[in-house]
Formats: structure tokens, C-alpha cells, sequence
């Protein structure tokens, strides 16, 4: 992929970022009035979808190339969503070692059948990976390494859900780490990958990781213990990608090389 040049650059992602803003700010205010459950789908969520595609009204071109991407990476479609639900993992173990146990919300419990949920999950999940890990990061990415590019993508992931920052601080920190971490993680995984591919799998990693917060959690009440226990799991994931990646990219030592044996002709 080509390189963009530093203005073009900074523009195109901060006019992402503004409309990916000011699009949430409208759909979230205009849910109730729909009368889509929160539950189902939040409608915030196609905000950086909303600023994709405003990006691309006057830059078609770059972003039809930041969204095709590269071809590889399928190797690691296991690995990621398998992340996903090792997370969850972590999280619940941690959480539970610390209070005793978790509750557990049964699929049949909730106000709207399971599966209408996890369909609108992945909508609406593919609704933000669309903006955040299929134009921004690409974008980053032709100027900085990927975890430099992983790490602010996720900063701004992070920024973009504001009413996390009206909990307590401790709250809106364990949240920060958890969009950070994550980011990481899609970053190393999906780097080098593109188009619906790339889209399909940051969505799964996303929904897997939504409907097993949802099942087992309570992290959205505002409660600080479950939120750290969730952003440190996803710092120990990360970690693990982060070094994967490092070992990956580290040179092979050079062979040393073996001289021949020298033969001593008799006279």
C-alpha cells in the first residue's frame, strides 16, 4: 500500500474522527425515538461507519484502497477469535476469584431472543470495525509501525465512547486499557489483511467479546471491579500478541560460516 502524504493524512483522519463523533452523538440521541432496543443494537455504533463514509465522498479512491488492504494474515482468524473468548475468560475468572463468583444471564432470559441479539451484535460491531480497524488503522499504518498505529487507533476508540468518562476515574481508566489492548491485539492480527475479510473477522472478535460481557458481566453498571478485571485481561492478551509479533519480526541470527577443511597435498 502506498503511502499518504503527513497532511493528507491527518486530514482525512480527523475529519473521520469528528464525523465518527458527531454521528454517535446524533444516532444515540435519536435510539429512543426509534424504538430499537438498546439491548439489540446500539445505533451509535454506525458512527464511524457515518465517518468512513463522508471521508470517501471526497477521497474515494484511498479509501476504497485502505479498505482492500493486503491479502494475508488467514492464518490468524483462529487465534484472534479465540482471543476473544479468552478474554472473556480471564475477565470472569479474575472477577469471580475476587467476589466469590459471576452471575450468568441464560440466552433465554433476555428481553429478545438470543439470536436476534448476536445477528444485531455483529451489525453493529462491523458498523464501528468498518471505521475504526478498516479505514483508520490502515491509514495510520502507512505512516507508523503497528503497534504505534494499533495503540493510538485505540486511544481514539476509547475517546469516541464518552459517557464512559462520566464514571469514576478508575472506571473510565480500566475502560481506556481495554480499548487500547484490544486494539493491539486486531492490530497485530489483522495486519496485512483486508476488505471483507478483515471487516468480518474484527466484527466476530468484537461480538464474541460484547455477548460474553453481556452473559456473564455487569461491567456497563459502572462498577469499577468488574471493568479492571476486564482491561487487565486484555492487556494479558495483548501482551501475548505484542510479543508474538516481536519474536515474528525479529532477524534470524546470521549462520556462521564453516570453512573447509584445508587438504595438504605430499609431494
Amino acid at each position: 500500500m502506498g503511502r499518504v502524504g503527513r497532511g493528507g493524512m491527518w486530514g482525512a483522519a480527523g475529519v473521520f474522527t469528528a464525523v465518527a463523533f458527531v454521528a454517535a452523538g446524533v444516532l444515540g440521541a435519536v435510539q429512543p425515538a426509534t424504538g430499537v432496543p438498546t439491548e439489540v443494537v446500539q445505533l451509535t455504533q454506525f458512527g464511524p461507519a457515518a465517518g468512513v463514509g463522508v471521508v470517501a465522498l471526497y477521497r474515494w479512491r484511498r479509501t476504497r484502497e485502505l479498505w482492500s488492504g493486503g491479502g494475508g494474515g488467514g492464518g490468524r482468524a483462529a487465534g484472534l477469535l479465540g482471543s476473544a473468548v479468552l478474554i472473556v475468560a480471564l475477565t470472569v475468572g479474575a472477577y469471580g476469584t475476587l467476589r466469590g463468583g459471576v452471575g450468568f444471564t441464560a440466552p433465554g432470559a433476555l428481553h429478545h431472543p438470543f439470536v436476534l441479539i448476536a445477528a444485531a451484535q455483529l451489525v453493529g460491531a462491523c458498523g464501528e470495525e468498518i471505521g475504526w480497524r478498516c479505514f483508520l488503522q490502515p491509514l495510520l499504518r502507512t505512516r507508523f509501525g503497528t503497534l504505534v498505529s494499533s495503540v493510538t487507533v485505540g486511544v481514539v476508540w476509547g475517546a469516541w465512547h464518552v459517557p464512559v468518562f462520566a464514571q469514576a476515574p478508575a472506571y473510565a481508566a480500566g475502560f481506556l486499557l481495554a480499548t487500547v489492548a484490544m486494539s493491539v491485539v486486531l492490530g497485530v492480527a489483522l495486519d496485512g489483511t483486508g476488505g471483507p475479510y478483515r471487516l468480518l473477522l474484527a466484527g466476530g472478535f468484537h461480538t464474541l467479546v460484547n455477548l460474553g460481557l453481556l452473559l456473564f458481566m455487569d461491567e456497563e453498571s459502572g462498577a469499577v471491579t468488574p471493568m479492571l478485571c476486564f482491561g487487565l485481561s486484555c492487556l494479558v492478551v495483548a501482551l501475548a500478541w505484542a510479543r508474538r509479533r516481536a519474536v515474528a519480526a525479529a532477524p534470524e541470527p546470521a549462520s556462521q560460516a564453516v570453512s573447509a577443511p584445508t587438504t595438504v597435498h605430499g609431494t
